[in-house]
């Protein structure tokens, strides 16, 4: 738990409640017991397992609760984890997030939760693999892969080579701080701008090219309308009203508002890629506009109207990466 914990701490996770599977240890007899008696759990060949006969699907595979040797498993700990999420956390939805192998085990244990009249959202959010360059699931019980906690440092070193070699005058604490905002980020977009069952190849140098969909382009979207407003000095003031009449412009403002739109369908099949996806169009649509629309060299009303819309896009921008779990960085 120590080590989740400093993992954690660098990504930024932060749990309210955690119960490892000791916690249930007092809570396994009772689930064995009540199954029984309640008819839904039988003996088979010295296992205790409950049957889903009725049901094509998982009728040739019972989930076993108690072994023969009188031992629990994963099943009856995760039977009993639903019932101290609805009994004692008082809780009416209860998503899994796991790989995709753990489908028939859970489509088990919902089924067993139902069947015992609960009541709740039962989602199970499965998601694909990560594969290394040879195209083989990166593992984390085997030891033959690279640990979180040294991918999330190769992160930030790389990054900071990086900046090394974008801006070396910068300062040394903040170059520091760069390198983990564009190392942890370029890290989490990697993950979540896939769709969550679609394997995909750990590959550093695409996950931290500033080219292309990675969280260091949407990130250097980000810094280059900072650094039009610090340009701009005291005369950064916007325009209330946006005008709108280059084409760049009102592909720009469209894609801006869309952001209101696309937010809530990421819960819909829980797809954070869509907003990635997303993230990724909008900065694509801002650089398009940035080429043919010159900004602080405009006379009014276009350069108050450009202002506005860089400003708004950086928020967007801002906002969606914070969505994913990602920061800005004022300078890369």
């Amino acid at each position: 738990m120590g080590e989740f914990e400093r993992a954690y701490q660098v990504l930024g996770i932060r749990y309210d409640i955690q119960r490892g599977e000791s916690f249930y240890n007092d809570r396994l007899a009772p689930v064995v017991e009540r199954l029984c008696q309640s008819g839904l759990a039988e003996r088979s060949e010295g296992a205790i397992c409950v049957f889903f006969r009725d049901l094509p699907e998982m009728a040739d595979t019972p989930c076993i609760i108690q072994k023969r040797d009188g031992g629990y498993n994963y099943a009856t700990t995760d039977i009993a984890t639903v019932d101290y999420r609805i009994d004692d956390l008082k809780r009416d939805t209860i998503w899994i997030v796991t790989g995709a192998p753990q489908q028939l085990h859970f489509r088990q244990i919902f089924e067993i939760a139902r069947r015992e009249g609960r009541q709740a959202d039962f989602r199970h959010i499965t998601h694909g693999s990560i594969l290394g360059e040879d195209r083989k699931s990166m593992k984390t019980r085997s030891g033959e892969n690279v640990a979180l906690k040294d991918v999330l440092e190769e992160a930030i070193v790389r990054a900071r080579k990086i900046i090394e070699a974008k801006n070396p005058e910068m300062e040394e604490a903040q170059k520091q701080d760069v390198a983990r905002v564009i190392g942890i980020g370029a890290v989490k977009y990697a993950d979540l701008s896939q769709y969550r069952m679609t394997d995909y190849i750990f590959s550093w140098d695409r996950m931290l090219s500033l080219q292309g969909n990675t969280a260091p382009y949407l990130q250097n979207a980000y810094v280059r309308i900072q650094s039009i407003f610090r340009k701009a000095g005291d005369e950064n003031d916007c325009a209330s009203a946006v005008q709108l009449s280059e084409p760049a412009e009102k592909v720009l403002a469209k894609r801006l508002c869309q952001f209101a739109e696309i937010v809530p369908t990421v819960l819909n099949d829980f797809r954070p890629n869509v907003l990635a996806n997303y993230l990724f169009e909008l900065a694509n649509s801002f650089h398009a506009f940035y080429e043919a629309c010159p900004v602080l060299k405009s006379e009014e009303p276009a350069r108050s109207s450009r202002l506005a819309l860089c400003k708004l896009t950086a928020r967007v921008l801002q906002r969606g990466l914070d969505l994913l779990g990602i920061e800005v960085p004022e300078r890369m």
